[in-house]
């Protein structure tokens, strides 16, 4: 049996989402400060600072990526917390998890920006994907498992859910899998996974309307 204290931890739904607001904030500011300008001393004509420009596309690749990718982690973690009723000690220490693997992503952007040519690089960017990804499926599994989701919640909702993190994540892996091809295969395929959850459903109500 749980102790009393462990009973009544990690309860209040707001402190853990204002804690993840505050880490993504911060890993998303962390993402834009690894952009470096060219340096002014190698810079003698127009067409030397458009050559420099270019050469820094693969770190504007990677930010993009990160930045859709938190963005689109951040937009799941607030639809699980906002359909859970309360919370619990094992629950805020999967969400608790789930920022971990989030405040590394930085660290995995800036090292697929400086080896992007490399599948080890491409490797540990989409295992830094895939870490969040089981996280938000293991926090959803286990509040509907101890009857946290709130009861008015359809369970057209709570299958919805599941079925599109691990719609999302099998797309991932596809694209990961396509290193073998080349890496920059992979990291278009990814990015076409990511604009099609951040900008799909805009258009299929555009669509509608």
């Amino acid at each position: 049996m749980p102790t009393l204290y462990n009973r009544i931890q990690g309860r209040n739904l707001e402190r853990l989402a204002a804690l993840s607001d505050g880490i993504f904030a911060v890993a998303m500011t962390l993402l834009v400060l690894d952009l470096h300008i060219p340096s002014a001393a190698q810079i003698h004509s127009e067409s030397g600072l458009l050559a420099a420009l270019a050469a820094l596309g693969p770190q504007w690749i990677t930010y993009a990526m990160s930045f859709l990718t938190l963005g689109i982690f951040w937009a799941g973690q607030q639809t699980q917390l906002n359909h859970i009723a309360e919370g619990a000690r094992d629950l805020t220490w999967i969400h608790l998890g789930f920022l971990f693997a989030i405040t590394l992503l930085p660290f995995s952007t800036r090292l697929l920006a400086e080896f992007i040519v490399y599948r080890a690089a491409l490797g540990v960017y989409w295992l830094n994907i895939l870490a969040p990804g089981a996280m938000l499926y293991w926090s959803w599994a286990y509040a509907t498992r101890t009857h946290l989701i709130k009861a008015d919640t359809p369970e057209e909702v709570r299958a919805s859910i599941c079925k599109r993190i691990l719609i999302a994540q099998s797309l991932y892996a596809a694209g990961a899998v396509l290193c073998f091809i080349a890496t920059w295969v992979s990291i278009a395929a990814i990015v076409l996974v990511q604009l099609n959850y951040a900008l799909a459903p805009r258009l299929r109500l555009r669509k509608r309307r």
